[in-house]
């Protein structure tokens, strides 16, 4: 069986998914933390946007089976192994799934998000952001409407 560089190239990438905070610099992180790359990516721009410091990290290497653990979806990572642990903590501690990757799409039978999938997640958050918007003046326009109405004082008829 010959398997494709890109398999092992997509293997590797979510094992080394991980960094370990060298030094923190000016950001919020602590020293030997290990986070994501891309919240680590994320929070070095918006420090050095500001002007301050940024932090410096070395790449984790962690293995197969803690790389697919270690995801930020419960659900992806409940369907790979210690399903009882995974679902446990994600209850006690209040998760939410977002349901931005393939598999945790896959699991509860959704579109995934590419292809034509990918539209129409978009076309629901498109519609998501329009209702509040909507509800926003809504609420405005209530308020005002509030303000405007005289209250009787009590004991008037």
């Amino acid at each position: 069986v010959r398997i494709n560089d890109k398999h092992i190239e997509v293997i590797v990438r979510q094992m080394l998914q991980k960094v370990e905070i060298e030094d923190p610099g000016e950001t919020t992180f602590l020293a030997g933390e290990q986070i994501d790359r891309s919240e680590f990516d994320h929070e070095n721009a918006k420090v050095e946007a500001e002007g301050l410091r940024a932090a410096t990290a070395r790449p984790v290497l962690q293995g197969i089976t803690k790389a697919s653990l270690q995801t930020n979806s419960f659900i992806s990572a409940a369907s790979f192994q210690e399903t009882t642990r995974v679902l446990t903590e994600a209850a006690v501690s209040g998760r939410i799934d977002s349901l931005t990757g393939l598999k945790e799409n896959v699991i509860v039978g959704r579109l995934i998000p590419a292809g034509t999938g990918s539209v129409i997640a978009h076309l629901r958050e498109v519609a998501a952001e329009r209702d509040r918007q909507l509800a926003a003046i809504a609420a405005e326009q209530e308020a005002a409407a509030t303000a405007e109405t005289p209250q009787l004082a009590a004991g008037e008829d």
